[in-house]
């Protein structure tokens, strides 16, 4: 490996126009292990609209030559070695590399545990989400959520008594349903087994009716729900003004009728929930950082343009009630840095921690890992120092930076107000 050399083209960070041909040994190159990345956007027609995006935001914080069209949808920053996403290198020096190709000809920057459990692959991809209009109801590989705005959206089985209380007071829900499998799931009396058989049985039974009977149920839920609301009465007992907003968005699309069946979760900045594998779920609206096992096995059936399998997320899903308090996933600030808040899931592909540097602090430590982390710098500026960088580098809001496993990153806090951050890794 010392003997083999790469050649550049140094046309892009060489003063007066000069271009000469740099040669840089790759055993340097594998002592770099601290580099900024340029991050791939996705621009899903659920998101949010130019700068109303906190996506786009944080885009233009990163590159204020970055261009936002006003009229496009911002949803997701992928910040990862996904293959849909790879993010790109940012410091010419490096060449035109991804962070994917890197961890391939590098597999020692992930850290020996993490190299070997995931077969030299980065485990997790680190998220950004803007969301204007509902997500399809899904379910997929474990992540975690956590709010940067005020966050919404539906999360695992409702508690049984709020099902059967919408059953009860909305004819058109059981309708969908059917007598037979809603009392079922009444008779079950709280046996754990009976209930999940009765819940899948009820479910399955709703997704899978017939597409005029849901039409016309719906269309009537509706033109009931609005005609009261008109005249100035309660339609909590019928979710009312969630069932039209969903409505508005996907108007004769079955899963707005999945409100009965899922909790609604509301999460404020901080708070987060962890979905579980096999977990049924929609993002509703606001503003979430996201890190999720690195997979694309998602499954989709309702409130989406996109394909639908009714047959395997129904067959697939957890069919556990569960009250909303239980999907709120706390965090725990660590014993060895008041500044850090650990989000750590029951799973091995990721941890997320948010980092809150308060104004007081002008010299702070990202510490080291014996993992390979990513860096997204939320609020804040600081110029970054590493042994393991080829340069100082400016951290600005929306910068984001790879660290290798055990490599530390020095901090000089620029800005008056402190510094918030989110760092992605997996502890093992």
């Amino acid at each position: 490996m010392n003997n083999v050399y790469l050649h550049l083209e140094a046309r892009d960070w060489l003063t007066d126009g000069d271009v000469t041909d740099v040669t840089v040994n790759v055993a340097d190159m594998a002592e770099v292990k601290v580099f900024p990345l340029c991050c791939v956007v996705q621009n899903y027609a659920w998101g949010k609209v130019g700068l109303d995006s906190e996506v786009a935001r944080l885009v233009l914080g990163g590159d204020p030559q970055a261009l936002i069209e006003e009229a496009k949808p911002y949803a997701e920053l992928w910040m990862g070695a996904h293959p849909k996403g790879d993010a790109l290198i940012k410091d010419n020096r490096i060449s035109q590399r991804t962070l994917g190709q890197w961890i391939a000809d590098f597999p020692g920057c992930l850290g020996s545990k993490v190299k070997d459990t995931f077969h030299g692959q980065l485990p997790f991809l680190f998220k950004v989400l803007s969301v204007n209009t509902a997500l399809s109801i899904q379910a997929h590989p474990n992540r975690m959520a956590i709010a940067l705005t005020q966050f919404e959206g539906l999360c695992g089985f409702r508690p049984m008594d709020e099902i059967l209380g919408f059953l009860k007071n909305v004819p058109e829900f059981r309708a969908l349903v059917g007598n037979e499998a809603a009392e079922e799931l009444q008779s079950a009396d709280g046996d754990p087994g009976r209930t999940s058989l009765a819940l899948k049985k009820c479910f399955t039974r709703m997704m899978n009716c017939e597409k005029k009977l849901f039409v016309d149920q719906l269309n009537m839920l509706v033109k009931r729900i609005s005609e009261e609301e008109a005249a100035g009465k309660d339609t909590s007992g019928s979710n009312g003004e969630l069932l039209l907003r969903l409505h508005s968005q996907y108007p004769g699309d079955i899963g707005c009728f999945s409100i009965y069946f899922l909790n609604r979760i509301v999460l404020q900045p901080g708070e987060a929930m962890f979905l579980g594998a096999n977990e049924p779920h929609a993002y509703l609206s606001g503003d979430c950082v996201e890190c999720m096992a690195c997979s694309d096995n998602t499954v989709r059936a309702g409130l989406t343009p996109k394909y639908i399998d009714v047959d395997t997320l129904c067959e697939m899903l957890n069919y556990s009630p569960a009250p909303v308090s239980a999907k709120i996933f706390p965090c725990v600030q660590d014993n060895a840095d008041p500044c850090v808040y650990l989000y750590d899931p029951p799973v091995p592909d990721f941890t997320v921690m948010r980092i809150q540097v308060p104004a007081s602090v002008r010299q702070y430590t990202v510490s080291a890992l014996d993992s390979a982390g990513i860096l997204l710098v939320i609020d804040g500026e600081a110029v970054a120092t590493s042994a393991a960088a080829l340069s100082d580098i400016t951290l600005t809001r929306g910068s984001v930076v790879f660290i290798s496993a055990n490599e530390s990153l020095s901090l000089q806090v620029t800005s008056s107000s402190g510094m918030t951050m989110f760092r992605a890794c997996c502890l093992l």
